[in-house]
C-alpha cells in the first residue's frame, strides 16, 4: 500500500519519515466562493500525529502573524529595522551580512521565508511578539504545536549544552561529540523545543491557502513569500516541472523537513508535510532530500488516483 511504499523510500535513504498529505481548496475565486472542506477527507498519513521538531517551518506561523498584524493596522510593514553585528546569527540573508543593513519589516518576512534567514526571523519575532504567535497557533486549532522561541533561543540552547561560548567554539566542540550525545540535544527532541505534528502543519497550510487563517491579504502574502523560497531540492524534486510548489524547509543535525503546497495545472492543490530523521548523523543530505520529494510525490499521486493506488 501507499504508506508502506513511503516507508520503504525513507528506509532506502537511511531514515525514518513522517508524512501527512491532503487535498485542499486553493484561494477563493473572484466571487469569494469556496466549497467547505471536510476534516475527515482523503489523506495519506504516516506517523501524522506523532510530535516532530519543526525547526524553521515555524517561520510560516511567524510571518502569518506579522501579515495578520499588518492587515489589521497594528504595525506598518514598511517600518525600518537596522540589523547590526549583535543581531547576526550566521547563514543566509541578513544573518550572514558583513556590515550593518537596514530594511523593512516586510523584507524581514521576505528573507525569513525565501532564504530561511534566522536573524530576520528573530527581529520579526521581537516586533510581533512570541506570545502573539503562540496565541495565533492556538486560535487556528493547532493543538499539538508549541513554539518555544526564535532561532537565537535554539542556538543558545545548543551552545549551552555543548559548553561553547560562541558559534566558532561550537563548530570545534560539536563534531567531537559522540553521536548518542548529539542526538540528546534538546533542539532535536520535540518534547523540549519548538514542535508540532505533520497533521497540525497541513492544517496550518490549508487555512493559509483557503484564506481562513487570517484576512485574505495576509494569507496571500504568506503564500507569495513561500513561493519565493530558493531551496528547490526537497519537495520540488518529487514533482513534474509544471507543478508549482510553495514551501518552507527546516534543517537541524539529523533532521530534514519541508512543508508546502503543490499546485497542479488543473488547479488541484495539496498540502504536504514531510519530516525525516536519519539514523546516521553523517547521512547523505542529497539522498534524504530526494527521499522527501519522492515520498511527497507518491502521496500526492495516490490522492490524484482517487486513493486507489496500492
Amino acid at each position: 500500500m501507499t504508506e508502506e511504499r513511503i516507508r520503504q523510500v525513507f528506509t532506502g535513504a537511511g531514515a525514518e519519515g513522517q508524512v501527512h498529505v491532503l487535498p485542499i481548496e486553493g484561494p477563493a475565486d473572484a466571487q469569494g466562493e469556496r466549497r467547505a472542506e471536510p476534516e475527515d477527507g482523503p489523506e495519506v498519513a504516516v506517523g501524522a500525529d506523532t510530535p516532530v521538531v519543526i525547526a524553521s517551518i515555524f517561520k510560516v506561523l511567524l510571518v502569518l502573524e506579522f501579515a495578520r498584524q499588518a492587515a489589521a493596522g497594528q504595525l506598518d510593514p514598511r517600518e525600518r529595522v537596522r540589523v547590526t553585528a549583535a543581531d547576526r546569527l550566521g547563514g543566509w540573508g541578513t544573518a550572514g551580512c558583513l556590515d550593518d543593513v537596514e530594511l523593512s519589516l516586510r523584507d524581514l518576512a521576505h528573507f525569513a521565508l525565501s532564504v530561511s534567514d534566522n536573524t530576520a526571523a528573530d527581529l520579526l519575532l521581537d516586533r510581533v511578539g512570541l506570545d502573539t504567535v503562540r496565541l495565533l497557533a492556538a486560535s487556528l486549532g493547532l493543538e499539538r504545536t508549541r513554539i518555544t522561541g526564535g532561532p537565537r533561543d535554539l542556538l543558545e540552547s545548543m551552545l549551552a549544552e555543548v559548553g561553547a561560548r560562541d558559534e566558532a567554539e561550537f563548530a570545534v566542540r560539536y563534531p567531537a561529540l559522540p553521536d548518542d550525545r548529539k542526538r540528546r540535544l534538546a533542539v532535536l527532541d520535540p518534547r523540549h523545543t519548538t514542535a508540532s505534528t505533520p497533521r497540525d502543519i497541513t492544517r496550518l497550510l490549508r487555512l493559509v491557502w483557503n484564506d481562513t487563517a487570517a484576512p485574505p491579504e495576509a494569507c496571500a502574502l504568506v503564500r507569495d513569500l513561500m513561493a519565493r523560497q530558493v531551496f528547490r531540492h526537497r519537495l520540488v524534486s518529487g514533482f513534474p516541472d509544471d507543478v508549482a510548489v510553495a514551501a518552507k524547509t527546516g534543517t537541524l543535525p539529523g533532521l530534514h523537513m519541508e512543508a508546502g503546497v503543490a499546485r497542479y495545472p488543473d488547479g488541484a492543490h495539496y498540502a504536504i508535510a514531510v519530516f525525516a530523521r536519519t539514523h546516521d548523523l553523517a547521512a547523505s543530505r542529497a539522498t534524504v532530500d530526494a527521499a522527501i520529494g519522492r515520498a511527497a510525490g507518491i502521496a500526492v499521486g495516490h490522492l490524484r488516483d482517487g486513493g486507489h493506488r496500492r
